[in-house]
């Protein structure tokens, strides 16, 4: 298959900025691939709802939103550090008896 492209190479050098080309790698390397190509298209200037189902996207932004990761990490630290209370709590109520 052959593909050609109207635009020069010195071209796509300005596509994607090194920020966006390290969260790409990055995606790539914590074997997020279908993030990844998300990323590609959206910094490249497409629309990646062109490209993929909606409910994949849907599902590709839930799961890669900062906030929501952010606020998903910090609701598993504070059940773990509830949980190793009660632990705690309950062993040293135990060993008292």
């Amino acid at each position: 298959m052959n593909y050609r492209s109207s635009s020069s190479p010195a071209n796509f050098e300005n596509l994607i900025t090194p920020e966006e080309l390290n969260q790409v790698i990055e995606a790539i390397a914590d074997g997020r691939y279908s993030w990844a190509c998300v990323l590609i298209l959206r910094f490249i200037g497409y629309n990646p709802l062109h490209y993929i189902p909606q409910r994949t996207y849907s599902r590709l932004m839930k799961e890669n939103s900062p906030v929501v990761a952010a606020s998903t990490s910090n609701h598993q630290q504070k059940l773990h550090s509830v949980n190793s209370n009660h632990r705690v709590a309950v062993s040293q109520a135990f060993s008292s008896n």
